[in-house]
């Protein structure tokens, strides 16, 4: 084969793979998921959220109603409503065993939700997500309380972003 004929074959084959990805690339539809022309964010701001039976779902909830309004407050009369259930755990990881006492530990956030839209009731996307949060033990008792609960605000915060990005996912189909 002489070198002008494998030249041009390898020619006419980048050529056929660059127009085959261009139109690869061409049929996908990506967008921003807050984008304004999808009106994403108008759909979230008429979400509501069910009240929060704890401190942990409280935090939750706010960062929630903050993600879907972008700091306007919760709507009087939402078109959406999320059902939210939030669990919270503490668990130890760093045990010593001279003095069976704990260093380390992880915050551990899971959310169960449930979008519906408020006019017929019906289910748009159901989910869970959770987030975990790392601390240290410190040795008073006051700062093992504090770091625990600031473990369990990242945490927290972190699993209403999660949540808060399958909702607009959900709501920009």
């Amino acid at each position: 084969m002489s070198f002008d004929i494998a030249f041009k074959l390898v020619r006419g084959t980048g050529i056929a793979a660059i127009l085959a990805s261009t139109a690869f690339l061409a049929s996908c539809q990506l967008r921003p998921l807050y984008s304004e022309s999808s009106g994403v964010a108008g759909r979230l701001s008429s979400v509501g959220f069910s009240e929060a039976t704890s401190r942990v779902g409280q935090e939750v909830r706010n960062r929630l109603i903050f993600i879907a309004s972008r700091g306007a407050g919760e709507p009087a009369n939402p078109d959406y409503e999320v059902e939210l259930s939030v669990r919270s755990n503490i668990i130890s990881t760093l045990l010593v065993a001279s003095s069976d006492e704990s260093l380390a530990g992880r915050a551990t956030v899971s959310v169960d939700y449930t979008l519906k839209s408020t006019k017929d009731g019906h289910v748009i996307k159901a989910g869970n997500r959770y987030a975990t949060a790392l601390l240290d033990f410190p040795g008073q008792e006051f700062a093992k309380q504090r770091a625990i609960r600031d473990a369990e605000n990242r945490a927290a915060r972190q699993a209403a972003e999660f949540v808060g990005a399958d909702i607009a996912a959900a709501l920009g189909r």
